[in-house]
């Protein structure tokens, strides 16, 4: 930990830092070559997105990896630009990215509308019958309202509070780096890693590169080849394995475990490079708490219900088979953590809220608190550190103005309102108004828990809503399941769009960007995402049978049973008992691992969710992401490169993650076709 009385950089006094930051924002940003190479990347990331979400329901921001593709590009046809490619225009680039990239869990594409189109029964109202324009229009309807009703929070809670926001933070470091300027976190944000897996948390794929951020990057062209070098052959493997999947089946299938193993309890090993990275990424302790879910589920669990003639179906029949019946349990695990989790995190950032509050009004510094259980001797540290960005913000000209914002707020919401009653017209308005201003609250909150620990609990959030409006719509309402599921979605779009901004908001500041060019840059993507959004999700539903063998959407099921659930649909023979059971130890390890966040130990207790996550996907899934936690736990300890530069690590995986998303086109293609087997 570097001295609390340290500088940010070395050579520049503070005033001098200030007026080099006001300067830069005034160069260009928001420019024409720079929207389309962000609206590339992200449209690599939205297939990526959207080939994990609909089988795992997995989705990531991809930050750092956009960022580094966005250098790249530049860096390549460096000798053709008329006027150098500048960090705060780098900013703008992952900032379009990022808004497009992350449209397939922001609409509910992979989660929400699968579960009205595929899983909704007649006597709930479905299922649904959408058309590709009314797919447009709800996603339209929802798009934009967290966008706009982040902007004023941004003061607050970046330039005031300055709380961390771990990946902002780490895709700066990253961006600086590249552009050869000192580092402006000054290296000392120390943050954990996310603890949820799932799509429901829009967890970013740059997590593990925060336990890299307090130590020293160097500053030397070699950063810049390695990165590249890894992300391009860890990709070149991942496209690969899509490709020759595709020809040889059974890669995706490996009975490792013998044949009846895998015939009857669905045991079997997926070798995907991209599962991989994702194991990597998601880190050792969120895996081995997938692997236990696995284990209890699928292991035990399942074969239990089979055999007690509980489950009597199939063991991968939703309704009637072991899958379904331990969905429950999963479903009342991954509920009772998140509501704990989200309430714990959201309290804590609250309570320091208040405090800072409270200090300023008694005129004591708020770096001179005293260590407690919530503001720790480290945070005191990186308050007296980050010194330079406490009061320094962008000029009037450069921030989105009132108008614009509340104008925007007003415009979007009631976009929303009308929106959803024109595609589900048996909503109630009164329900919908309770939606958004659900979202809106929930957002807050949201965005908070984001700021403190880099995890942005949109799983709990939808929840959230869903137990809510189990009260504000009547049982006896014969479209109350359709209703939930719409409410859940409203608030799980609020909650990413303004997280994701946010994260960026984070990262422009640090290096000096201009915020409007960077809520410009959200704006734009969003537009565009919502579009290519629509259009890849009838692609899918076209080219693959959705749910099926490789398909499963599993986040739909677990959004439509959460929903069945609150609103009092009957539960399979004995799982109520065994998820009540279960939910009390998991919730009880929440509140553990919640108190004792800062502890070392409390990384190894289990996560609630990832052992949700681990019971409702198969065990193929499972076990590939379980062999990449365990390769990323080894590398950061046993190898040399990797160990003093996690970011290289995170860079590596995220080519395996966007290979084969990226190859997922290829092998629609090829679907289409009817090209056959091996």
């Amino acid at each position: 930990m570097p001295e609390a009385n340290a500088t940010i950089y070395e050579h520049e006094s503070e005033t001098d830092l200030i007026d080099t930051k006001l300067d830069k924002i005034n160069t260009p940003q928001a420019t024409p070559r720079a929207l389309g190479v962000g609206l590339a990347i992200g449209s690599i990331v939205l297939f990526s997105n959207f080939q994990f979400g609909l089988q795992t329901g997995w989705i990531s921001m991809m930050s750092l990896p956009s960022a580094l593709l966005g250098y790249a590009t530049f860096k390549t046809f460096n000798s053709y630009l008329t006027y150098p490619f500048t960090d705060v225009e780098n900013v703008f680039v992952q900032s379009v990215a990022v808004a497009v990239g992350t449209g397939p869990l922001g609409f509910g594409l992979v989660g929400i509308i699968p579960a009205l189109e595929k899983l909704l029964t007649p006597e709930e109202g479905g299922p649904l019958l959408l058309s590709t324009w009314r797919i447009f229009l709800w996603s339209t309807g929802i798009a934009f309202f967290g966008v706009f009703f982040a902007v004023p929070l941004r003061k607050q809670v970046i330039v005031k509070e300055k709380l961390r926001f771990p990946s902002g933070s780490a895709t700066a470091m990253m961006i600086q780096v590249l552009h050869d300027k000192p580092d402006p976190a000054a290296s000392t944000e120390e943050t954990e890693l996310p603890s949820t897996p799932s799509s429901s948390s829009s967890s970013d794929v740059d997590a593990l590169a925060q336990e890299g951020i307090e130590e020293v990057v160097k500053n030397d062209v070699d950063v810049y080849r390695k990165n590249i070098r890894n992300l391009v052959l860890s990709f070149n493997i991942s496209a690969g394995y899509t490709i020759a999947a595709y020809f040889v089946p059974l890669l995706r299938s490996l009975p490792i475990f013998g044949t009846s193993l895998a015939k009857n309890w669905l045991w079997t090993f997926q070798p995907s490079p991209a599962y991989v990275g994702q194991g990597v990424i998601m880190g050792l302790p969120t895996v081995s708490g997938m692997l236990l879910g696995a284990v209890l589920g699928w292991g035990i669990l399942a074969p239990m219900a089979t055999k007690m003639g509980w489950a009597p179906g199939p063991i991968d029949d939703w309704k009637t088979g072991g899958q379904g019946w331990i969905l429950w349990i999963s479903l009342a695990i991954m509920v009772v953590d998140s509501i704990i989790s989200f309430s714990v995190v959201v309290g804590m950032s609250l309570y320091r809220s208040f405090e800072r509050k409270r200090l300023e009004y008694t005129s004591i510094p708020a770096e001179r608190m005293q260590p407690t259980d919530e503001i720790d001797e480290e945070e005191e540290a990186d308050d007296a550190v980050d010194i330079v960005d406490e009061d320094v913000d962008a000029p009037p000209e450069h921030l989105v103005s009132d108008i614009v914002t509340y104008g925007g707020i007003a415009g979007t919401t009631l976009l929303c309102i009308v929106a959803i009653k024109i595609v589900f017209p048996v909503t109630p308005l009164y329900a919908i108004f309770a939606a958004v201003f659900i979202a809106f609250v929930l957002s807050i909150l949201g965005v908070r828990a984001l700021g403190e620990t880099d995890l942005n609990p949109v799983s709990g959030i939808g929840k959230i809503s869903q137990l809510l409006f189990a009260l504000i719509v009547p049982r006896s309402n014969p479209a109350a399941v359709l209703i939930n599921l719409i409410a859940g979605g409203v608030a799980e779009a609020g909650a990413q769009q303004a997280g994701d901004l946010m994260q960026d908001l984070k990262t422009g500041h640090l290096l000096g960007a201009s915020p409007k060019a960077q809520f410009y840059a959200q704006v734009i993507g969003t537009a565009y995402s919502v579009l290519l959004s629509t259009i890849v999700y009838r692609l899918y539903n076209a080219v693959y049978e959705i749910p099926g063998a490789v398909f499963r959407i599993p986040t739909a099921v677990v959004w439509i049973d959460c929903s069945r659930l609150v609103t009092g649909a009957g539960l399979p023979p004995h799982a109520q008992a065994f998820a009540l059971f279960f939910a009390i130890i998991f919730g009880t390890l929440s509140v553990i691992r919640s108190v004792y966040a800062k502890r070392p130990f409390a990384r190894w207790i289990p996560s609630g969710v990832a052992v949700g996550v681990g019971i409702y996907n198969s065990p193929s899934f499972t076990l590939a992401r379980f062999v990449g936690g365990l390769v990323g736990w080894y590398l950061m300890r046993k190898n040399s490169y990797f160990k003093t530069d996690h970011v290289a690590l995170v860079i590596s995986a995220s080519g395996l993650v966007l290979g084969e998303g990226l190859f997922s086109i290829g092998t629609m293609i090829l679907t289409s076709l009817h090209v056959p087997h091996f």
